[in-house]
C-alpha cells in the first residue's frame, strides 16, 4: 500500500536516489546526462523540503516516489515528480499528484512542464486534468511542454 505524506529532512538522500534513478531514462531520451534533476545535490533537496512542500510516496519503509510544489501567487508550480523505475506505471505518480492537489488546496491552478518526447509523463498529466498551454524550444533535441490544471 502506498502512503502519501510530507517529506522530512531525513528523507533528502533517499529522495535524491529515487530522483536520479527516475531521471536516467529522461537523460537517455534527450541525450543529456546533465539535466538538473541528475546534478542536484542532497543539500538542495534538503532545502526544498525545508522551504516548500515535498511529498513522498512510501511503501513500507521505502520511498517509492516524490513530488514538489511551490506557490507562486495562486498557482502551484509542480516539480520533480519522480517514481522509482521498478514501480512506474502502478499509480504512484498519480497518487503523488492527487496528494499535492489536496495539500496545496489554496491554489487555483497547477503548472508543470515536461519534455516533448516524454509520452508517459504527458499521458499521466492529461489523465489528471492538465492541458497543454504552450511549448518552449530549448535546443535542437528538447522542447518543453508546459501544462496547466485549472480549478
Amino acid at each position: 500500500m502506498t502512503e502519501i505524506e510530507r517529506a522530512a529532512p531525513a528523507d533528502a538522500g533517499e529522495i535524491l536516489t529515487v530522483q536520479r534513478a527516475a531521471y536516467v531514462s529522461e537523460a537517455q531520451l534527450y541525450g543529456d546526462p546533465f539535466i538538473p534533476p541528475l546534478v542536484e545535490s542532497a543539500e538542495q533537496v534538503d532545502r526544498a523540503i525545508r522551504t516548500g512542500v515535498v511529498l513522498v510516496a512510501r511503501q513500507g519503509e521505502r520511498i517509492a516516489g516524490a513530488v514538489r510544489g511551490r506557490l507562486s501567487g495562486t498557482t502551484c508550480l509542480v516539480g520533480r515528480l519522480v517514481v522509482a523505475p521498478d514501480l512506474q506505471g502502478r499509480g504512484v505518480g498519480g497518487a503523488l499528484l492527487d496528494g499535492l492537489h489536496g495539500e496545496m488546496d489554496t491554489a487555483l491552478a497547477f503548472d508543470l512542464f515536461t519534455g516533448h518526447l516524454s509520452e508517459g509523463n504527458l499521458r499521466l498529466y492529461r489523465r489528471h486534468g492538465y492541458r497543454e498551454t504552450h511549448r518552449e524550444r530549448m535546443s535542437d533535441h528538447l522542447t518543453l511542454v508546459h501544462l496547466r490544471r485549472q480549478l
